[in-house]
């Protein structure tokens, strides 16, 4: 399992959102390297996007919440969340993305 995990809820549906494409990068040099790529499982998770070891600094998760959307019916506001977070220790870091079609939200999760 990577280091860098994510989970995506649908609030309005009340599930899990399945298949939203994600992509991990990390900021090198000030400039995004992606490190992985997929789309979240039948439990909306993303486990394996990255490496099992990351060191300090500035990663993202970009979300292509329109495809989701546009898989499951749905019109949205935001057709991507990106959402940017600090590695400063070597503990896992778990991101979860709350989502409805005219809002999100995040935080750090265990």
């Amino acid at each position: 399992m990577s280091r860098l995990t994510t989970h995506v809820l649908d609030t309005a549906l009340g599930r899990p959102a399945v298949g939203v494409p994600v992509t991990l990068s990390a900021s090198v040099a000030d400039q995004w390297t992606v490190l992985g790529t997929g789309a979240t499982d039948d439990d909306g998770r993303a486990r394996s996007l990255g490496p099992d070891s990351v060191p300090p600094g500035r990663y993202r998760f970009a979300f292509d919440t329109a495809a989701y959307f546009a898989a499951t019916g749905q019109t949205g506001f935001h057709p991507e969340i990106v959402v940017v977070f600090d590695v400063v220790d070597d503990g896992h870091y778990h991101v979860p993305l709350l989502l409805s079609p005219y809002a999100y939200s995040t935080y750090r999760g265990s």
